[in-house]
């Protein structure tokens, strides 16, 4: 049985690639992110990506390193009370 890909939540519409491999760990900083997107070595939803300001949507699965992530929407509802 296949393992659940972990997921990574955004606020916002979209991230910017290299910040999203920045926030969940999968490069030491902004800088090494840049590095590995340009280098090839990022693929979003299976093709590589070589665009570090890619805007990665809700549904995009990003791998690197062998690691895979889900894009998702963040929920934020707030009740009125």
């Amino acid at each position: 049985m296949k393992e659940p890909i972990p997921t990574a939540a955004i606020r916002d519409e979209y991230i910017e690639l290299f910040k999203l491999i920045k926030r969940e760990n999968m490069a030491a900083s902004g800088g090494e992110a840049k590095y590995i997107i340009s280098e090839g070595m990022v693929r979003v939803n299976g093709k590589i990506e070589t665009r570090k300001r890619r805007k990665t949507v809700a549904g995009d699965i990003v791998e690197c390193h062998g690691e895979q992530i889900q894009v998702v929407q963040r929920s934020d509802h707030k009740t009125e009370g």
